[in-house]
């Protein structure tokens, strides 16, 4: 199986490259140059998290920095969007910064799980609601996205990290079944 892991600092990129099929640069993390570069420069793809705190159009930085390190090239560039800070201790996703991203000429990836984080809202610790993910999950795949991203558990109560967006493992089944059909009749149109 492929595998997507994080890197947050760039000495990290090369070791991380040797086992990993994708670099995954952290959506605070997505405008550091050096990182972004470090990541372009193993050769893997690099899947880029929009930050909360950016227009899908400021991910042309991020693009242009990973391109710098490839020849001008734009392949192997993934972009996910994870939704926006609204407010406080909301993320609200924009269906039309999906199109907008789309434009920019890299895949784009739906980040369902993240995008219905809660920040900060439970004495610290990040909440969510993982009922709304299918949701986001159906709309985005209606708009058009090339992949989806879903944190999966067996107990989310129980996880270590983002327990209260991530999908139920006996849920996934019947979630991505929906997802295929969604995406098969998109594809149609």
């Amino acid at each position: 199986m492929p595998i997507v892991t994080d890197v947050h600092e760039s000495w990290q990129c090369a070791p991380v490259s040797e086992v990993a099929d994708v670099l995954q640069i952290p959506a605070f993390l997505s405008r550091q140059t050096d990182l972004l570069q470090a990541a372009a420069r193993t050769g893997r793809i690099v899947n880029v998290k929009k930050g909360q705190f950016m227009a899908p159009w400021d991910m042309r930085g991020a693009i242009d920095k990973i391109a710098a390190v490839r020849d001008g090239r734009q392949d192997g560039i993934w972009l996910t969007e994870r939704g926006s800070s609204f407010g406080y201790g909301r993320l609200v996703v924009d269906m039309t910064g999906l199109v907008e991203m789309r434009r920019l000429g890299c895949p784009v990836i739906f980040d369902a799980t993240h995008s219905v984080q809660q920040p900060s809202t439970q004495q610290g610790v990040t909440g969510g609601n993982r009922e709304m993910v299918p949701h986001l999950m159906r709309a985005a795949l209606a708009v058009g996205v090339d992949g989806l991203f879903l944190e999966v558990h067996p107990r989310p109560e129980e996880a270590i990290s983002d327990a209260a967006n991530q999908v139920r493992l006996s849920d996934i089944e019947h979630i991505l079944e929906q997802a295929k059909r969604i995406h098969e009749l998109t594809q149609t149109l």
